[in-house]
């Protein structure tokens, strides 16, 4: 008898309109006007500085409701319901032909994104398999190939809805490719746990 046990995975959380209609559009009017701040690989890729949920009532709002989607991503990371908070946010503004190269966020444990407006579909968010080297040096790459969650490279999140919001560990490798479509609004953020305990030790995280 054969049996496929799905070891060590990677856990990507989604939450379909996780932000009210309404509060989508506050971010939007308040925020897009202030992403000035240039990319330096995408001239059509913008964002605002780094924030602070406490930098605006819109994003206490925001946070308000994201930070319990935190605690029960948290429990797949970390196996425990602890607090977590909100340690930066910003609002990226892609215009056509924009695109983010890869990467990955430091300094956090659990990062985001809240979709802000409609976007084309081969603007979606890309995760991809990490170069590290912890695959075979050889690979089967062809046309008969069948694709699955064990031989993909990189995975494409399935066409998110203004308010939606997804969140995954923060070391996992992202992108967006370029954009075809029109004006891609999207918010971005980081988050920390209160505290982490191994072997006796416990490390604070915060102010």
């Amino acid at each position: 008898m054969q049996e496929i046990v799905e070891l060590f995975p990677i856990p990507v959380m989604r939450m379909r309109g996780a932000l009210q209609p309404q509060l989508v559009e506050s971010l939007i009017a308040h925020f897009s006007g202030l992403a000035s701040l240039n990319n330096s690989v995408s001239q059509n890729l913008s964002n605002t500085a780094m924030l602070r949920p406490g930098d605006s009532p819109l994003l206490v709002d925001a946070a308000a409701r994201i930070t319990p989607l935190l605690v029960d991503f948290g429990v797949h990371l970390f196996g425990e319901r602890l607090d977590w908070s909100l340690k930066e946010m910003w609002v990226n503004v892609l215009d056509t032909g924009g695109f983010q190269v890869m990467h990955n966020h430091a300094n956090c444990f659990i990062s985001g994104i809240a979709y802000l407006t409609p976007m084309h579909p081969e603007a979606r968010t890309m995760f991809m398999r990490s170069a590290g080297g912890h695959d075979f040096t050889f690979k089967n790459d062809h046309a008969a190939v069948k694709i699955g969650p064990y031989n993909a490279e990189r995975w494409m999140i399935p066409p998110p809805e203004p308010g939606d919001v997804v969140l995954f560990p923060s070391y996992l490798m992202h992108a967006v490719p370029p954009n075809p479509g029109g004006r891609r609004v999207t918010m971005a953020f980081n988050a920390i746990p209160s505290r982490l305990e191994c072997s006796g030790y416990r490390i604070s995280f915060g102010d």
